[in-house]
């Protein structure tokens, strides 16, 4: 439970100590697949609450999607096609919706513990 924690802690400390920039025109590659990166987390969340959580999904997952996410965005500017969006939209209502799950399971896990 510690070593994500720290993880987390250094990440953000080398990230306000070190001055780098993303480049803008690979701003649309990052954040797509920054998003595809999040889906994958808090749907690792939501399946370790279920009780369903399998660490070679989630590893496969992550980078699977991660790529690919990032792959679309630049085929898509490759044809000049902003298919980046369409990743936008698809992995924000997953993580919407995977967010939404874990909160059912808290409250859920909440309420039951006080009666």
């Amino acid at each position: 439970m510690w070593l994500p924690v720290l993880g987390l802690v250094f990440g953000i400390v080398i990230g306000f100590l070190l001055d780098w920039r993303v480049p803008q025109e690979y701003s649309s590659y990052l954040s797509i697949a920054l998003l595809a990166g999040l889906d994958t987390i808090f749907g690792g969340i939501r399946s370790y609450l279920e009780r369903t959580f399998n660490v070679r999904i989630f590893m496969s997952g992550f980078f699977f999607n991660t790529l690919f996410a990032a792959g679309l965005a630049f085929i898509g500017a490759f044809l000049g096609i902003d298919l980046y969006l369409a990743a936008i939209v698809a992995f924000g209502v997953r993580l919407f919706n995977n967010l939404a799950v874990i909160r059912r399971i808290i409250l859920y896990k909440w309420i039951s513990q006080k009666e």
